[in-house]
């Protein structure tokens, strides 16, 4: 129970500083070139992990195996970290951080629909008092970020299927979290990387250019500003932020159960406004402080319902 506590606890801090290491690395790094590096270096640091892992379960990668992470490569990097970044580089990376805290609530579901899960009352109720609480965060009347805030809903809607999708591939190819996630990291950077390259042919980055919305994403670099200078954000994002709070992340998983690895989401949306107000001087508003303790409750339910429901399966 103590070694999980701790685990939750620096997956926590790690996945709290998140928003606010890849606001301050989008000052040097295209957005999408920012989601290769990162999770690039990510999969490197869970690999060995995910070796581990394969190896107690006396188990082989086969190329079968590899069309399964292509598609929650692509879902999970590709799509819903592209996304995530992009709400990070137009948002506040406080507001970002709590919004993307509410992918357990896609998830849910997500997973009633495809997985045909079964939804309890207290799922509900959190699913209720989260939606309100991303409307008092979001308060559409007064929007001041309108698209850093579409962005960061549609990467935790997109992450909330990915985390399903993950969950039924799993499952079929009997891989557990940590492998799926540590060759998902490294098959998204591989399709990232394709998708960048073709950016950088001539003629598709001059008709991307044409296009007002589609400037950013023309003729993508790879290792601009890739330098000694920048190597600390850049390995503090890739290696401590995504790889090292991911690996903790698993560890709290493999030594306490869903339950205890759960807490990670519901404790970020309290400290990453914490961090951003004290680190980068972001403004905490008071339906923003409301809309998190709204979310935080919801979050509270969430776990005692996973607590009964694990007392009448006992």
């Amino acid at each position: 129970m103590k070694k999980s506590l701790i685990y939750v606890l620096f997956s926590t801090v790690l996945f709290s500083l998140m928003e606010i290491a890849l606001k301050s690395a989008g000052n040097q790094f295209n957005p999408i070139q920012l989601n290769l590096i990162r999770f690039t270096l990510g999969g490197l640091v869970i690999l060995p992990f995910a070796f581990s892992h394969l190896k107690k379960q006396q188990r082989r990668i086969h190329w079968s195996d590899w069309k399964v992470f292509g598609l929650t490569g692509f879902l999970c990097v590709v799509i819903s970290m592209t996304l995530y970044q992009l709400a990070i580089e137009y948002g506040e990376p406080a507001i970002v951080a709590v919004l993307f805290s509410c992918n357990p609530v896609f998830a849910l579901i997500f997973a009633y629909l495809i997985l045909h899960e079964q939804v309890s009352r207290a799922d509900i109720i959190s699913l209720v008092l989260s939606v309100i609480g991303l409307l008092v965060i979001v308060n559409p009347f007064k929007l001041t970020d309108p698209l850093g805030i579409f962005f960061a809903i549609l990467a935790a809607a997109t992450f909330g299927f990915y985390s399903i999708m993950s969950q039924a591939s799993s499952l079929r190819v009997q891989l557990d979290g940590v492998v799926m996630t540590g060759f998902t990291f490294i098959a998204g950077a591989i399709e990232l990387l394709g998708l960048i390259l073709i950016t950088k042919i001539p003629p598709v980055a001059a008709g991307m250019r044409s296009v007002g919305w589609l400037k950013p994403f023309a003729d993508i670099p790879i290792l601009t500003n890739v330098n000694l200078p920048n190597l600390w954000i850049l390995l503090f994002v890739g290696v401590a932020v995504t790889g090292g709070g991911f690996a903790f992340y698993f560890l709290a998983l493999q030594e306490g159960g869903v339950t205890m690895a759960s807490l990670v989401f519901f404790f970020k949306p309290v400290l990453s406004p914490i961090f951003a107000f004290f680190l980068i001087g972001e403004h905490i508003s008071l339906s923003t402080m409301i809309g998190v303790a709204i979310i935080i409750v919801s979050s509270l339910i969430t776990l005692y319902g996973y607590r009964i429901d694990a007392k009448a399966n006992q």
